[in-house]
């Protein structure tokens, strides 16, 4: 099971089962959590920098915390089939368990500061790839690996479609705190408790309002868009930006807009120099269709509010629309007001048409692929706080950088953010000095 290749070389895989018994039954996942687009791997790549540590010990401790973090998580030691009316997806739960990896590599720390130099270099810090979750595979995949310098790589993967952002987060705290070597009532006394309920997120028969997804429409190709995004054709790139520059790029805006600089948020700012960095750099033809999809967490957006310890799929998709010519040619104020709006309109009302949209027209409800940058924002979930008992981790991202962009909590700078995202290997110089433009800022980067 080695890869000469990356120099990853799988010691043991294993089926981890729950460490005590758990209710066997199918639990059905709600409309939200059914949709195509969800049926992927959430795949976490975190980095601990430790010396001198007994490996086969703290191997065991965090292989004994998975097992007991199954036990209240045990839906993830399930399979996912679809139901036989084909109406959503649900969870076969007899402890089947997850599967734990433990491997070596050749990679050390510092490989980990700047962007891989190709799409899947850290492929196999995640050896097990789950491309189906529906062919029987298991939801959850832990990978720790021991690097040459004797840090520490954890590869985490959750299928999408049981957890959420935020979900696969709570299920993260509670196995670190067991494996710091927790025992009695650690479990039953960790906040928050998991909460199932997914009949919460189910299609109601209520009247509501009409309302416009442009998600989910799909829009004229004009430039042979994928044709560009191919995996071998695109140079991964990290790029931090610190505080001040955030600041910067916050006061910009409302010097430039009827935006209150209290109004205007890291992401929104963020995001919007993002995009139109990406655009501009990629030279769309003026009349392309440009899309930037993110995730809305709606946990608190429904009446009444989703239950503390949900852990589904509280989310529905943000969507800021305009052509090529105005996001690149108006100012960094428009793309943020975009964006801004796009986050305005989700309330109650919305996300129940979603739920409802999602429900009566299942696979046409999938975002089209063409025009579109897709934006996470994993700044704010608490990955730099998963400490197993050897440390926080000083390095945190995917396990593939490719054409989503994901954004990175940066270690003991809380409001600074790493931004990374692969881009057309002809655009990359482009792209990197667009998103510099205004001053220098601390580039990290292998190409």
């Amino acid at each position: 099971m080695g890869d000469s290749a990356s120099g990853v070389q799988v010691k043991v895989a294993v089926l981890v089962a729950p460490s005590d018994p758990t209710p066997t039954h199918v639990l059905k996942l709600s409309a939200v959590d059914s949709q195509l687009f969800l049926r992927f791997t959430i795949e976490y790549l975190l980095i601990y920098q430790f010396n001198g540590v007994d490996r086969e010990a703290v191997t065991g401790r965090v292989k004994d915390a998975l097992a007991r973090a199954l036990v209240p998580y045990y839906p993830l030691a399930g399979r996912v089939r679809a139901r036989q009316d084909g109406s959503c997806l649900e969870v076969v739960c007899r402890g089947q368990g997850a599967v734990f990896i433990e491997a070596t590599a050749d990679f050390t720390v510092s490989d980990f500061e700047k962007a891989p130099r190709y799409v899947i270099e850290w492929r196999r810090l995640l050896a097990l790839q789950v491309a189906d979750v529906l062919k029987g595979a298991p939801p959850l995949v832990v990978q720790l690996t021991w690097l040459s310098d004797g840090a520490a790589a954890l590869g985490v993967g959750f299928s999408h479609c049981i957890c959420d952002g935020v979900g696969s987060v709570e299920f993260l705290n509670l196995f670190a705190k067991l494996a710091t070597g927790r025992r009695s009532g650690a479990t039953a006394t960790f906040k928050p408790k998991p909460i199932w309920q997914r009949h919460l997120l189910d299609p109601t028969s209520f009247k509501h309002e009409a309302s416009q997804h442009p998600e989910f429409n799909q829009v004229t190709d004009r430039c042979k868009f994928m044709t560009r995004f191919a995996p071998d054709q695109l140079t991964p790139t990290s790029v931090t930006f610190d505080e001040w520059r955030v600041n910067e790029l916050k006061n910009y805006i409302t010097r430039t807009s009827q935006l209150r600089l209290n109004s205007v948020t890291t992401f929104e700012a963020l995001s919007a120099h993002i995009w139109r960095s990406w655009a501009r750099a990629l030279d769309f033809p003026p009349n392309q269709t440009l899309k930037l999809l993110f995730s809305i967490d709606i946990r608190h957006r429904v009446k009444p509010s989703l239950p503390t310890g949900y852990y589904g799929n509280a989310i529905v998709l943000g969507c800021a629309q305009t052509t090529a010519r105005e996001l690149t040619e108006n100012g960094l104020a428009y793309a943020a007001e975009l964006i801004k709006e796009s986050k305005d309109r989700v309330n109650d009302n919305y996300v129940k048409s979603v739920v409802n949209s999602v429900s009566l027209n299942g696979e046409s409800c999938v975002p089209d692929q063409v025009g579109v940058l897709i934006l996470s924002q994993w700044s704010k979930l608490g990955l730099e706080r998963v400490d197993f008992g050897i440390g926080r981790p000083v390095e945190v991202g995917p396990v593939c950088t490719d054409r989503y962009c994901i954004l990175l909590p940066v270690h003991d700078q809380n409001r600074s953010v790493k931004v990374m995202l692969a881009v057309p290997s002809l655009a990359v110089d482009k792209y990197l000095d667009l998103l510099s433009a205004v001053r220098p800022i601390k580039l990290l980067t292998f190409y």
